[in-house]
């Protein structure tokens, strides 16, 4: 097993395996491949980080790229063999949970609200600042990987779109160690409740720190259609359902747009 990296101290306490690479295409593509190659060399909350991620992908393939140094992206892997696949949908839930509350204790003493927006990504003041995409190792339903993308050092010059932002932007530093270490930890903490029969407890959780819950929203969903109306609750499989008139409607994916 490698020695952790040592700008990585307390992430190095809590995830088994911690690898820093300097430069990579994509995390999430590393790690699913060295899981399927390798299994006992990656156990449980094993993790792949860089600050320099040249093609990495968010939903619906999308490309997630940004300039070197300026953000982090860490892949993480889950051992989802304990957990009720009726329950595995909330684990990017608790992905998406796990990072706003880590993302929300670096800003701790700033003004701003950080929240989740379903199903994953971490908004500050309305600014998308991480994105997190999980995927299944193929051959195999019960390891998955899990892949954040925090803007870190990225300059308002360098965000991709006007709906982003970054710790820079707010005139915030991040502590990438304390992040990715509390990150993790809230992660391990919501994964060990789904496996121990306390789902509602991750469902009542996971539904207090999501802004949607409660807002008008569009969903764009993955047939090209849309649907909008009242985000009313998250399912028990961590669907969002929305209401539109007399429709009711459970989406287990889409882009979610809140209205204003």
């Amino acid at each position: 097993m490698p020695i952790p990296e040592a700008g990585y101290p307390r992430t190095a306490a809590v995830s088994p395996r911690v690898q820093v690479v300097e430069t990579t295409d994509s995390t999430n593509a590393d790690v699913v491949a060295a899981v399927a190659a390798d299994p006992a060399g990656w156990p449980h909350l094993s993790l792949l980080v860089t600050r320099d991620q040249r093609a990495g992908r968010g939903r619906l393939d999308r490309s997630w790229t940004a300039p070197a140094g300026t953000a982090i992206a860490v892949s993480v892997v889950v051992d989802a063999s304990t957990v009720p696949p009726a329950l595995r949908g909330w684990i990017p839930l608790a992905a998406g949970a796990a990072m706003t509350r880590a993302v929300g204790a670096q800003l701790a003493g700033h003004s701003g609200t950080t929240e989740l927006k379903w199903p994953n990504d971490v908004l500050v003041d309305g600014g998308k600042i991480c994105g997190i995409l999980a995927e299944a190792v193929p051959g195999t339903f019960d390891t998955v990987v899990v892949g954040a993308g925090v803007n870190t050092r990225m300059s308002r010059a360098d965000l991709p779109v006007t709906t982003a932002t970054s710790f820079a932007a707010i005139g915030a530093e991040c502590d990438e160690d304390r992040l990715i270490a509390d990150y993790v930890t809230g992660l391990s903490e919501l994964l060990t409740a789904l496996s121990g029969g306390r789902e509602e407890r991750v469902h009542s959780d996971i539904e207090k720190l999501c802004a949607t819950v409660g807002r008008d929203v569009t969903v764009s969903l993955p047939d090209g259609t849309t649907l909008s109306g009242r985000a009313t609750r998250l399912d028990e499989t961590g669907r969002l359902v929305v209401e539109a008139g007399t429709i009711v409607e459970a989406v287990s994916a889409g882009d979610v747009v809140h209205v204003r």
